[in-house]
């Protein structure tokens, strides 16, 4: 009996086709690359054609690579060199961008130099576009920050502190040379009172040095180690001054930045593969969100969500022309001048202040604490858990880092010293005193009505699956945890593209 033979089906790589196939019949119509397709073929893109000049060589159409870019980002492609093998090799980049082959470098020109001044407007055509569909509100946001590392060396940076132990050192090391030139100068060399380095400077630095060797230069016995420490003073102070001085230009507010990107502040990541706390080099990504839809996007250096929403919430000025009308957000934004920032421009702010979750808590509440207090407002004072008189005292002012000023009111106990509770109500030396700001005393109120409200509890919710969805699709299920350009401008473009592709994604959904 004959064996029998599986059966295949016809395997042919030469054979011949009367109709060859058309890309358009391969890519399937409920893809994710026709949305990107169609909602690049609805936005006004006349700003980006005007990054481009009249005269030249012919260029690829900008078009064509802004769909090749904002598809990569949507299927996770986003090293330019990757982008130009998929044009040759995906049947969806081949589809997108009609068969054009650009390399890497024309790929990276037009995201880092192209879309420079245009990618705003166009992230905002694409959310102007999905509003009028009625899949998000540009109105009622959810407001949150992430941190994601940027693309610069971990080991080469610059800290605040550095800087100001060096210059301190530098000032001792000055001051002990004038001290000695003091010493051993005669009438005739006319050595003045030390200088001023309340502020040192290079220029401060180097009258000095030129002065001390003027004077000491002309004595013949000299301390050695004197002799030495001017010697390198004067090759080295005046240098190592002025690039302080460069530093801590670019630094500003920060207390670090990395000097291969030098727009990255060093900050604690969540996500460190280590998971042992170390600084590395990254930016603040802030969103606004509706229905997981990005509509607002900021990078700020500084690590502290708290100081980024006022200019969050002036780019969505200049994005939409108007405030959000509502905006939730976590504890990390509850400051008062956030609250007062709000108020002026008249947002509903449903946003948390540290102590809220805590006041939830009834378990956990100190019964000394100064919201406990009884107020007296006739008197204007507060009264102790005694049954004293805490009398005020005076005001308190002091500025953010912002420069917001905040002003609190003291008011002071008068006998804490015999009293049975002192040490569990009064925990300081002498009598209890307390500070009270009435502004956000008054604003915290405010909050945990509304925070508390039906409409407020609704809010909270919908929070934790709004906005922090956003930043879990990006960096877990897309895998994009670290930046692949430098610099904060070329940063912002690629976040840009990154929401742009949220965006799409959520809709092709």
């Amino acid at each position: 009996m004959a064996s029998r033979k599986p059966t295949f089906k016809p395997y042919d790589q030469q054979q011949m086709m009367l109709l060859p196939p058309s890309l358009e019949e391969l890519v399937p119509k409920n893809h994710p690359v026709r949305v990107v397709n169609e909602v690049i073929n609805k936005i006004n893109l006349a700003p980006l054609h005007a990054s481009y000049k009249l005269t030249g060589a012919s260029s690829y159409h900008p078009q064509m690579l802004l769909k090749v870019l904002v598809y990569g980002y949507v299927s996770n492609v986003y090293s330019s060199r990757k982008i130009e093998a998929a044009c040759k090799e995906s049947i969806y980049f081949m589809w997108i961008s009609g068969m054009s082959y650009p390399d890497h470098n024309t790929i990276n020109r037009f995201r880092s130099d192209r879309l420079r001044e245009s990618l705003r407007s166009v992230f905002e055509e694409v959310v102007q576009l999905l509003a009028q569909e009625g899949l998000l509100s540009i109105e009622e946001v959810c407001v949150d920050g992430t941190k994601i590392e940027a693309n610069a060396n971990r080991y080469t940076f610059v800290w605040k502190k550095a800087i100001a132990t060096n210059k301190e050192k530098m000032k001792q090391q000055l001051k002990g040379i004038w001290e000695y030139a003091q010493s051993v100068a005669s009438k005739e060399d006319n050595l003045p009172d030390p200088p001023d380095f309340t502020t040192i400077t290079r220029e401060k630095v180097q009258s000095t040095v030129d002065k001390l060797n003027e004077v000491l230069g002309k004595k013949k016995d000299i301390d050695k180690k004197v002799k030495g420490k001017l010697s390198y003073a004067t090759k080295h102070f005046p240098q190592n001054m002025g690039k302080y001085e460069e530093q801590e230009q670019i630094l500003g507010e920060r207390n670090s930045y990395s000097k291969t990107d030098e727009g990255a502040t060093f900050m604690r990541l969540k996500e460190d593969h280590m998971r042992n706390g170390q600084l590395k080099p990254a930016y603040n990504v802030q969103i606004s969100s509706s229905n997981q839809f990005v509509v607002n996007y900021t990078i700020h250096p500084n690590p502290n969500d708290t100081t980024t929403l006022a200019a969050h919430i002036a780019q969505h000025e200049a994005s939409y022309q108007q405030a959000p009308k509502v905006i939730t957000a976590d504890a990390g934004y509850g400051s008062e001048e956030n609250y007062t920032l709000l108020e002026g421009k008249k947002v509903k702010a449903y946003i948390k202040y540290n102590l809220f979750d805590r006041q939830q808590n009834t378990n956990n509440q100190d019964p000394f604490s100064t919201d406990k207090l009884f107020y007296n407002a006739q008197e204007d004072c507060f009264i102790c858990p005694m049954g004293q008189q805490m009398n005020f005292i005076g005001e308190s002012k002091r500025k953010t880092s912002t420069g917001f000023e905040q002003t609190s009111r003291k008011y002071q106990a008068q006998n804490c010293g015999h009293c049975p509770l002192n040490g569990t109500c009064n925990k300081m030396e002498g009598n209890r005193i307390v500070q009270v700001n009435e502004r956000l005393e008054r604003q915290r109120k405010q909050a945990y009505e509304l925070l508390n409200s039906e409409e407020g509890i609704k809010r909270r919710k919908k929070r934790c699956y709004d906005v922090e969805p956003v930043f879990a699709n990006i960096k877990s299920n897309h895998g994009f945890k670290r930046f692949m350009l430098r610099g904060k401008h070329k940063v912002e473009i690629e976040f840009g593209l990154l929401a742009i592709a949220q965006n799409i994604r959520k809709k092709a959904s």
